[in-house]
């Protein structure tokens, strides 16, 4: 029996995650890795966590370790809710979905809005992670970008010409993944217009928006939406948060905002695919985000805000003619762009064979593979010693192309 030959046809979409993939490769000692998109392990309040955990499995061990609601722990929910109230975003538990992840969630919703052939607007690169939850469903990709002359008319007609209906619009608006790039309030106001009139969802992936390191804090786009309808259940865009970034990646606690018609159909998907996420893992993130997340941030800013002015000194100190580079204002991310007709391919190839350095070429993170002239560097692992040198090597690199 060939079993390959009765796998749904979804399959054929399905691709290994490259930066996963890469990550296989560097486990040898002296490399020196700007590759993966990983918080720092040292900045995790593991303090909080061993004792929050005993706790819980002191005086609660039966509701840690049992089944549970679909929809999450109630106190982390009735937590989440007052934290978006302060983003302005006012909501009650009952527009709020617990998930394995933000990753869970885009998945979720990309079962919830596609259909094989539908339009999914993403980002010209987007973050890698969507594409793979997305492809599942086979849909048709197009543009969005808010800086250019494509307005909802054409990108309208364009899937009717290809007997496609845009279902929604996906974009990380803060300190992108992964070009670090954020949208401004101007911009996140005509995506609602575009929106409005294609009438389609907005998902918005917020998981780096708590990484601010300069600059004013941009209302998100659900606020800005919530601003206009008065009503979160009337609004179309759908908020996807997570604790990863900021306390702990390794829990897989995140969270979606959105109106209750959506969480319901959320909640339905969620039933059949794991039921709930972890209760114990809930019980502990509420009490460590209860305790100590105001107060943790600010350390962890200072650390990656560190980070980020190292790599943008030692890319301006080494970096041939011909090569840019975005300046994020927050985040982990900062993206270079080399000169026409050269391959980020190749050259991670002879970086890490000859110089011991390893980054994610920018072709995965567009939905159609090209513009092999782009790379990703994450700064958010590694020391200013070693960020220094690592750039050192990268045009060492790109000497040899």
């Amino acid at each position: 029996m060939t079993i390959a030959q009765h796998f749904a046809t979804r399959t054929n979409r399905m691709k290994a995650s490259e930066i996963r993939e890469l990550l296989k490769l560097l486990d040898r000692p002296g490399i020196l890795s700007f590759a993966g998109g990983i918080p720092d392990a040292d900045l995790f309040p593991a303090e909080a966590f061993a004792k929050a955990c005993a706790e819980i499995l002191a005086e609660s061990p039966g509701a840690a370790l049992q089944y549970s609601v679909s929809e999450g722990y109630p106190p982390l929910r009735a937590w989440i809710a007052n934290h978006m109230t302060g983003l302005g975003i006012p909501c009650g538990p009952d527009n709020i979905l617990i998930t394995s992840g933000s990753q869970q969630a885009l998945d979720y919703l990309g079962k919830l809005f596609l259909s094989p052939g539908d339009t999914a607007l993403v980002g010209w690169p987007t973050y890698l992670g969507a594409l793979g939850a997305f492809n599942a469903y086979e849909p048709r990709y197009d543009r969005l970008d808010l800086t250019a002359n494509r307005s909802a008319e054409f990108i309208r007609a364009t899937a009717e010409a290809a007997g496609s209906t845009v279902k929604f619009a996906y974009l990380s608006p803060d300190f992108a993944n992964p070009t670090g790039e954020t949208l401004d309030a101007a911009h996140r106001n005509r995506l609602l217009d575009m929106a409005q009139d294609l009438d389609c969802a907005i998902i918005e992936d917020t998981a780096y928006q708590a990484l601010r390191y300069e600059g004013e804090d941009i209302p998100p786009v659900l606020a800005l939406e919530l601003a206009r309808t008065g009503n979160l259940d009337a609004c179309r865009t759908i908020y996807c948060g997570s604790f990863s970034k900021t306390l702990s990646p390794g829990l897989r606690v995140g969270w979606v905002v959105a109106a209750q018609p959506i969480i319901k159909q959320l909640v339905l998907l969620k039933q059949a695919a794991d039921l709930h996420s972890p209760s114990l893992n809930q019980m502990a993130v509420h009490r460590v985000a209860e305790s100590c997340f105001d107060t943790h941030l600010p350390t962890v800013r200072a650390a990656y805000r560190t980070r980020r002015d190292a790599m943008l000194d030692a890319l301006q100190q080494h970096m041939p003619p011909g090569v840019s580079w975005t300046r994020p204002q927050g985040g982990m991310f900062i993206w270079l762009t080399l000169p026409q007709g050269s391959s980020a391919t190749r050259l991670l190839a002879r970086a890490i064979e000859t110089f011991d350095l390893a980054f994610v070429p920018g072709r995965a993170f567009f939905a159609d593979g090209s513009q092999d002239n782009t790379l990703r560097l994450s700064f958010s692992c590694a020391t200013p010693a070693e960020i220094q040198t690592g750039m050192e090597r990268l045009a060492q690199a790109l000497k040899t192309l």
